[in-house]
């Protein structure tokens, strides 16, 4: 395993962080390929034996059962001053439920507040060590997500503040309020990056660069696309209804990208996942790419892909089919 240095702070995390929405009760959220507990055991461990100490989670994922996992497994497997748990606020808990009750969703002081304390309940941990907004709330002054944020550090709850999916405006704003009042600025972005969307690059991304944010990109293999030759389905895909809003309106396109990817990986006798990874692994500015995983290899693979070194030329041509995508991810 690889480690570094989460953006400009000193914290050190895996190369490689393990995404924990797969993990969870397949009844209790709006994910039906989930894994339960016994079924997400063999996985975590074999995360940990991997040198992986980097998870992200959030209160969203299958109604809380996934913080309720991998609190409970890595209490199993590590120690907890040797990891690193992120997890996330905005959603409802129960995205199944459809509206949720008054204050149990959205960033307001009362919500961030409330939800903080059933995440660290459900992670069996006194603390996390980042957490992150899920979304940017329209519906409460980001002046008061800040300052209640900034609280839940200096209360000892969370170590580091990040931010997800949002325009690059909206990013900037929030760590300006949090300069000029003296709060705690976000040290991280979780934002959407891979072959099949590069939006980011346009200004998250150079914002990010300019200002020591570590990049940390969810769906960096494109929800399991760039591992599989095209038409190939598996359980996951076949009911992942938002991967076809992300997908479907540059199916033509970003398949010419897929059919690269697998070509590439043919030459180099390796699995399509090392070849896309590397590519995300390889930005400036990506700390940790967050990876998911139902199978053991799906970990193997995304290992070995720390000692895939791209091309110029090859990156040319993984890069040459993308054609500019409408903004997805956020609202």
């Amino acid at each position: 395993m690889h480690y570094t240095k989460l953006g400009s702070t000193g914290l050190d995390i895996s190369r490689l962080c393990l995404g924990c929405m797969t993990f969870g009760q397949p009844e209790a959220g709006a994910h039906p390929w989930t894994l339960g507990e016994a079924e997400s055991r063999p996985i975590i461990r074999h995360a940990v034996e991997l040198g992986i100490n980097f998870f992200d989670t959030a209160n969203s994922y299958s109604a809380g059962t996934s913080e309720l996992i991998l609190g409970k497994l890595l209490k199993e497997f590590t120690r907890r001053e040797e990891v690193v748990i992120a997890t996330k606020v905005f959603l409802p808990e129960n995205m199944l439920s459809g509206d949720a009750p008054p204050n149990r969703k959205g960033l307001s002081r009362k919500a961030i507040f409330t939800e903080i304390d059933a995440s660290l309940s459900r992670l069996n941990t006194d603390y996390v060590d980042l957490y992150q907004i899920h979304r940017w709330d329209y519906g409460t002054p980001i002046e008061e997500t800040m300052e209640a944020l900034h609280d839940v550090v200096k209360a000892g709850k969370a170590r580091y503040i990040g931010a997800s999916s949002m325009a690059a405006w909206q990013f900037a704003k929030a760590q300006s309020v949090a300069t000029i009042h003296g709060w705690t600025r976000f040290v991280t972005m979780q934002n959407y990056l891979n072959l099949l969307y590069r939006e980011e690059e346009r200004e998250m991304i150079p914002l990010c660069q300019d200002q020591g944010v570590g990049l940390i990109p969810w769906s960096p293999m494109a929800r399991g696309r760039l591992t599989r030759p095209i038409g190939k389905q598996t359980t996951r895909s076949e009911s992942d209804e938002f991967a076809k809003v992300l997908f479907k309106p540059t199916e033509e396109a970003d398949n010419k990208i897929i059919a690269t990817v697998e070509q590439i990986a043919n030459e180099r006798g390796v699995a399509m996942a090392q070849i896309a990874l590397a590519w995300v692994l390889a930005k400036k500015s990506v700390s940790a790419p967050i990876v998911g995983a139902s199978k053991l290899a799906h970990l193997d693979d995304a290992v070995a892909a720390l000692s895939v070194t791209l091309s110029d030329e090859e990156c040319a041509r993984l890069e040459a089919a993308y054609v500019p995508h409408a903004v997805t991810g956020f609202e």
